[in-house]
């Protein structure tokens, strides 16, 4: 067993203990998104701490984009809700980078597409291939992909 899932399995047992209702959903919901990973697909298998991650942050997204929705439907309570099991998740998850950490990463890869002949918009899939590597699991692609647009328009 990978030590991500077996941390997440304590605490998961540490929430129920303490009868914090919020935290044992969610972990309950993301050890049921991790073990559905794991028996998808031709044959079962153990995930990898990195592909635990991977589940993490996509269950995390899920969190985000569902509190967007629920603001824009006009229910409060329910995206309240989802933001706090965003932030159970969020303990989880590396650090995430600064707008301006991302920004300062960007603007080097933006000089070394250019240093290499890429110029404007067309220039995107260039940095993109040299931001994600160096930024990996710390800032969503969409984040990314925003930055990078923004650092090439102006």
């Amino acid at each position: 067993m990978s030590t991500f899932k077996k941390r997440l399995q304590d605490d998961l047992t540490a929430a129920i203990k303490g009868r914090d209702e919020l935290r044992s959903a969610t972990l309950r919901m993301t050890l049921t998104a991790i073990t559905k990973e794991e028996v998808s697909g031709e044959t079962a298998r153990e995930l990898s701490d990195a592909e635990v991650l991977t589940v993490i942050s996509r269950e995390a997204k899920k969190r985000r984009e569902a509190a967007e929705a629920f603001d824009r439907g006009d229910r409060p309570k329910q995206a309240a809700r989802e933001r706090e099991e965003g932030e159970v998740l969020a303990e989880y998850l590396p650090q995430q980078l600064s707008d301006e950490e991302l920004d300062a990463v960007v603007a080097d890869a933006v000089a070394q597409a250019r240093e290499a002949g890429a110029e404007g918009p067309r220039a995107m899939g260039a940095v993109m291939k040299i931001v994600k590597p160096k930024v990996g699991d710390r800032a969503e692609g969409g984040r990314v992909a925003a930055s990078v647009k923004r650092a090439l328009a102006g």
